[in-house]
C-alpha cells in the first residue's frame, strides 16, 4: 500500500491539540494514548482511499486466532492493523503508538510486538508513532537502546509527531539485525 505513509502524515497533521494532549480540570494536560489512537483512527479512516485492498483496523484482540495461537502471537492486540481480515496473505502493517516519555518496559513490549508480527505473522511493514512535545532526543534514544536488546529484531520505522497540527515524520528506521557467526543461515 504505496498510500500509507502520505495518509499517516495527514492524518497526524488533522489531529487537533485535545486530542494531542487531554485538558484534565485543576492539573496541566496529558498524554492519553486512547483519545490520541481513537482520533488517529477517525482521521486516517477519513482519508482511506475506497479502492483499498486492505482494511484499517484497531486493536483487534487475538485471543481466539487458531493461526497466531499457533504462532505465539495471540496475546497481542496491536493499536493498528493495515491487512485484509480472513487473509494471512493481506498482512501488510502493523503500527504500535507511545507518547514521548514512555517507560522502557512499555517501549520492549511494543517493539518485540512488532518485531514477532513482521518475523511470525509475517507482516510487510511495522511502524512505532510517537508522539508528544520536547523529549523527543531521549525518547528516541531509548528507544534504540531497547531495539539494540532485543533477541530478534526486525525492520521498524520509527516515525515522530513532535506537534499537534503538523504531520509526523519518518525520523528513522531500524534496520533488521542479520545473525552472522556459526548459525547463520
Amino acid at each position: 500500500m504505496e498510500q500509507l505513509s502520505d495518509i499517516l502524515a495527514r492524518a497526524t497533521r488533522a489531529i487537533p491539540e485535545e486530542y494531542f494532549r487531554l485538558a484534565i480540570h485543576g492539573g496541566p494536560p496529558v498524554y492519553r494514548e486512547r483519545v490520541y489512537c481513537y482520533e488517529l483512527y477517525h482521521q486516517k479512516r477519513s482519508l482511506w482511499p475506497d479502492d483499498c485492498p486492505f482494511c484499517l483496523n484497531g486493536e483487534i484482540d487475538k485471543q481466539a486466532h487458531p493461526i497466531l495461537q499457533q504462532l505465539g502471537a495471540a496475546y497481542a492486540k496491536p493499536d493498528f492493523l493495515i491487512h485484509t481480515p480472513g487473509d494471512m496473505a493481506g498482512n501488510h502493517a502493523i503500527m504500535e503508538v507511545k507518547p514521548l516519555g514512555a517507560a522502557r518496559g512499555d517501549i520492549h513490549a511494543d517493539l518485540e510486538k512488532l518485531c514477532l508480527f513482521v518475523s511470525r505473522v509475517r507482516y510487510q511493514r511495522a511502524i512505532y508513532l510517537l508522539y508528544g512535545y520536547g523529549e523527543e532526543g531521549r525518547t528516541l534514544d531509548r528507544v534504540c537502546d531497547v531495539y539494540a536488546r532485543l533477541d530478534d529484531p526486525r525492520g521498524i520505522e520509527i516515525w515522530l509527531h513532535a506537534e499537534a497540527g503538523q504531520p509526523a515524520r519518518c525520523v528513522v528506521e531500524l534496520p533488521q539485525r542479520t545473525q552472522t557467526g556459526p548459525n547463520a543461515a
